[in-house]
């Protein structure tokens, strides 16, 4: 790389055609993130020197501007063609910038440019074929960008290239000029190669001694074609199966990378000869060989040579191995295999070793300090997720000094490990579920304040309280101390944090935590639930610029929501639940706008459910306002959360109809792909923070506590969190509206313990995502859509305690449920209850068959005629008797006489049939 050559500010030297061509350049683009990289560069007198400025280097002989590297600046804009106005440029450099456009072909025209990097840009069109101009370069790095075309066979002209990058692009060889063609081959000083395209590695170049591509499949070709070659490079390819035995690697090979792809088996023996061989990287692929075989496999010459073994991420098994012999490893990679079995107790490792990484295996054993004797240069430790036993000796004085500590889940316990007091430069801690059981001893807190950007000490047993030292933690650590007995105030100096995790312990105080002087600039995230804070919330939220996470929930908090948490209004996530809050929901955090979350459930809020949730919040994906006191109707502005995946508002006091506008929730309208017993979710959340000159991006959960099958469970994004319904438990009333078989994503709708009445919709079959519906304890009639059995997915059905009527539609879905199901519908029959379906056979065919609707309506009219019939006869004749008594005397007169009549009559005839008989 070229020097860049100052001149002292007394002696201005700068060209001035040179200078405005850099004031022009600096006019085109723009800076977005404030990296001020161009903060120098000025036409103000006192700024008239450009070779002072930032990233121009400028000759000492002649002042012409050789050097502009300005890259990592995040600058955005287009190349601009009259760079070619600087023809004494040497070395350009605008990496890992924003850049658009093409590349400008003028770019050709700078005879005696040695070195071009633009990678990492958003730089598309295809490579000019000028570029072959560049006599004098010998660097070119276009590679990260999306470029595409074909590669000019003019680059073939460029004799002085040694390097050369285009991977990650869509470049490709035409068919005259693949990888064995002539132009390629016409590169003879070029050792390091990165293309994205090579169906081979056939080539005539003798001297090419790093190859770097992304397009190779097979296995592992052959390499000794390339005689000279140093550096292989072949990760992120298909390469698939098992490495051939005979392979042989070149005689002066020193890197081979064939991370993440497809490779089984294991590592040839050949590779253990290979006297030069520093690096081998085989992480993320599906080796499965025994550990023991590989390690014998490389134990030759090459374990004199060996600096990195990288075999993370595969299916590697057997037993821990001795690495001793490997006198010049500085970095073992083992984690996620299958190593298992006990760590023998003389086994011991490279003495030059400075990262041991064995975690997530199934290893077990006692590691004592033996296994680290000698190992002084030891910086990266991690044994994580293992079941090792640490135990060293009382008064150990480890050898090395740690920068990375990661033993989560070892057992260092239950004492606190004394040997951590003798690091001194750590800057991540994690010794969570370390079954240690003790007071943090008072030396603890000042030594992690020096370097620290990660402690995780939760899920111990630690007590005490935690001093408010005034510490000087570096930006933004991450702090948690979840699930111990950590009790007292939280001191303020964990307010540096950018994620701070102090749930699940004995915190009883949080307002000089909270209300600390000063505005706070970093804390993303907090999570005090599961303490003993009690009293009202402190209102001094005014104070958390960038909170985004907020969790108070499972404390003794009372009192109203206080104002200023509106202030927050980076909040995405606001949990309340289970305190004993009053009050309404407070308008302040209608200026939440970014809210993802909000759950107050479990308090006891009151009033009427806002307007402004569905007015302003419209980002809401949750919303939780179970078990509070709010009344009368649900607002229509919930029709507004087009985002909604979960709305839970039972049991409360809520009454009226169920809106109609439930069908906009769009996010519940879509079906994916659900597992059995709950859906998958696998949206990620985030949140941001800028900081000059960089925005940090973090992910967060959504943790919600929901009714699932009658029992309150706790579902996690990144596992399982439900579309869900839940509005039990209140006075709803009319009926259940047909729009809600528009939301075909559902996974529980509850609506249970209410007045509601009607018909079940008739399609409800169109639920066939739903796992849970639960419409019991209503006053809902008629009979079971058959639309039901459907609904293949169906676990939990409870339509108990209505009044439902007809036999239960047959299927093997709805006839599998326990009769609890349908229990209390008196007119309901057919399996699963007791109760059979007896239907009347009519005596003969009717003369006129109706279909279905025309039947009911012809039954439905004869009801009615005949009910009219009755009346008007009925009236007609008694009528008149009632209202006019000579009527009345004349009628019942009428009557007496009738009878008399019969009576004679029937006497007379009886009399002559008693002569005839005698006669």
């Amino acid at each position: 790389m070229l020097q860049v050559e100052f001149v002292s500010a007394e002696e201005v030297r700068c060209i001035e055609s040179e200078r405005q061509v850099l004031l022009n350049f600096k006019a085109s683009l723009v800076d977005y993130d404030g990296s001020l990289c161009l903060s120098t560069w000025g036409a103000e007198e006192d700024k008239r020197e450009c070779c002072q400025w930032m990233g121009v280097g400028c000759s000492n002989q002649t002042s012409h501007v050789e050097i502009l590297n300005i890259g990592g600046c995040q600058l955005r804009g287009e190349i601009p063609i009259f760079l070619m106005d600087l023809q004494h440029l040497k070395y350009l450099d605008l990496s890992f910038n924003k850049l658009g456009g093409s590349i400008p072909r003028q770019l050709g025209y700078l005879p005696k440019l040695k070195y071009l990097d633009l990678n990492f840009n958003n730089l598309v069109g295809s490579l000019p074929s000028q570029l072959g101009n560049l006599s004098k370069l010998q660097f070119l790095d276009l590679s990260f960008n999306d470029l595409e075309g074909t590669i000019p066979s003019q680059l073939g002209k460029l004799s002085s290239l040694h390097t050369l990058f285009l991977k990650f692009n869509g470049l490709k060889f035409d068919n005259e000029n693949h990888m064995g063609g002539q132009w390629l081959s016409n590169l003879s000083l070029l050792t390091h190669l990165d293309l994205s395209e090579v169906s081979n590695l056939n080539n005539s170049n003798t001297l090419l001694q790093m190859i770097d591509s992304n397009q190779i499949t097979g296995t592992l070709p052959d390499l000794t074609v390339f005689p000279s070659l140093k550096i292989l490079s072949l990760d992120t390819n298909r390469l698939s199966g098992k490495i051939p035995d005979t392979i042989k690697l070149p005689p002066h090979f020193e890197s081979l990378d064939v991370s993440s792809n497809s490779l089984e088996g294991g590592i040839p023996k050949s590779f253990g000869n290979a006297c030069t061989l520093r690096s081998l990287r085989f992480f993320n692929n599906s080796l499965n060989e025994e550990l023991q075989l590989i390690i014998h496999h490389l134990s030759g010459c090459a374990r004199h040579s060996l600096q990195e073994l990288h075999l993370d991420s595969n299916h590697i098994n057997g037993t821990m191995c001795d690495f001793s012999t490997f006198s010049s490893l500085k970095g073992l990679y083992l984690s996620e295999n299958r190593v298992n079995g006990k760590i023998l107790e003389n086994i011991s490792f490279p003495p030059q070793l400075e990262t041991l990484d064995i975690a997530e295996n199934s290893s077990k054993g006692v590691i004592t300090d033996y296994h680290f004797a000698n190992m002084s240069k030891l910086q990266f430790l991690d044994l994580s997720d293992n079941s090792w036993a640490l135990i060293f000796s009382h008064n150990w004085i480890p050898p090395f000094q740690l920068e990375i500590i990661q033993l989560r889940s070892c057992k260092l316990g239950p004492s606190f490990p004394k040997w951590l007091q003798t690091q001194f430069y750590f800057t991540m801690l994690d010794i969570s579920h370390a079954g240690i059981s003790d007071n943090v001893p008072e030396w603890f807190w000042p030594l992690v304040a020096t370097n620290l950007i990660l402690m995780d000490i939760s899920y111990n047993n630690l007590m005490g309280t935690i001093p408010n030292f005034p510490l000087r933690l570096i930006e933004f650590p991450l702090i948690s101390l979840a699930a111990n007995q950590f009790e007292g105030p939280i001191p303020p100096f964990l307010r540096r944090a950018l994620e701070l995790d102090l749930s699940k312990n004995k915190f009883s105080d949080s307002t000089l935590f909270i209300c600390a002087n000063g505005t706070n600039k970093g804390l993303g995230k907090l999570d005090l639930s599961h303490n003993l804070l009690s009293g009202k919330i402190p209102d001094c939220w005014n104070n958390f610029k960038s909170l985004a996470y907020l969790d108070l929930s499972n404390n003794n908090l009372s009192g109203q929501i206080p104002s200023t948490i509106g202030s927050a209004v980076e909040l995405k996530v606001l949990i309340l639940r289970n305190n004993s809050l009053i009050g309404n929901l407070h308008s302040s955090l209608r200026s939440c706008t970014k809210l993802v979350m909000l759950d107050v459930g479990e308090n006891k809020l009151s009033g009427v459910i806002p307007s402004w949730i569905g007015g302003t919040l419209q980002q809401l994906k949750m919303l939780i306002l179970r078990r509070n006191h709010f009344s009368e109707k649900l607002p229509l502005s919930l029709c507004y959360l087009s985002n909604i995946y979960f709305l839970d508002l039972s049991s409360n006091n809520l009454n009226g109809q169920i809106p109609k506008c439930f069908k906009n929730f769009s996010a519940m309208a879509e079906d994916e792909f659900l597992l059995h017993d709950a859906p998958t979710y696998t949206m990620n959340h985030t949140f941001e923070l800028h900081f000059y000159p960089t925005t940090y991006i973090y992910d967060y959960d959504l943790i919600a506590l929901l009714m699932w099958k009658g029992v309150e469970s706790i579902f996690k994004n990144d596992k399982m969190l439900l579309k869900g319904i839940d509005l039990s438990s209140n006075q709803l009333t009319n009926e259940i509206p047909s729009e809600i078989e528009d939301l075909v994503g559902l996974v529980s709708l509850n609506l249970s313990r209410n007045n509601l009445s009607g018909k079940i919709p008739l399609k409800i079959g169109r639920l066939t995502s739903l796992d849970f519906l639960d419409l019991s304890r209503n006053h809902l009639s008629g009979s079971i859509p058959s639309s039901l059995t459907q609904i293949d997915r169906l676990s939990v059905l409870d339509l108990s305690h209505n009044y439902l009527s007809g036999e239960i539609p047959t299927g093997t879905q709805l006839q599998s449920f326990n009769a609890s199901s349908y229990e209390d519908n008196l007119n309901l029959c057919g399996m699963p209850l007791q109760k059979d379906c007896t239907k009347e056979e009519p005596s003969k065919e009717p003369l006129i068959k109706f279909d279905e609707d025309e039947d009911s309506l012809l039954c439905l009219g004869f009801y009615i005629s005949m009910a009219f019939g009755f009346v008007i006869g009925f009236w007609g004749i008694i009528g008149p008797i009632a209202v006019k008594r000579s009527w009345r005397h004349a009628y019942f007169r009428f009557f007496n006489d009738l009878a008399d009549d019969i009576y004679v009559r029937i006497a007379i005839t009886v009399a002559k049939w008693k002569l005839w008989l005698k006669d």
